[in-house]
């Protein structure tokens, strides 16, 4: 009886279709995903998971990494995150961060 009842409580789950788009990326060992969902009360809110392949004791699994974003916090995350991006844009221009680069470039596991 216990057995039946999970049966339906994931049924009724399925029913609900709360997925509403997914994107994937993939890069290299890591895979994004970009998961558009719905409340019961018909909010959207994203998911942004990251999934990276492991290997322990010679089996393989995957580690997930969550972030659960909800409407009223979209334009305050898409702002942060273009402000982000252009600063990075920004930041490879300049002579500072071309020596940062190239001196982590030339440092290996014996010289630390």
């Amino acid at each position: 009886m216990l057995f039946k009842r999970k049966s339906m409580d994931y049924d009724k789950k399925r029913d609900r279709n709360d997925d509403v788009y997914t994107k994937v990326v993939k890069a290299g060992k890591r895979t994004y995903f970009f998961d558009v969902k719905s409340t019961k009360g018909n909010d959207l809110y994203l998911t942004l998971t990251e999934s990276k392949k492991v290997v322990q004791d010679g089996r393989e699994s995957y580690q997930k990494h969550k972030i659960f974003l909800y409407k009223e916090d979209f334009e305050k995350f898409r702002d942060g995150f273009e402000e982000v991006i252009a600063k990075i844009a920004e930041l490879k221009d300049t002579d500072e961060f071309r020596e940062v680069q190239s001196t982590s470039d030339s440092l290996t596991f014996e010289s630390l």
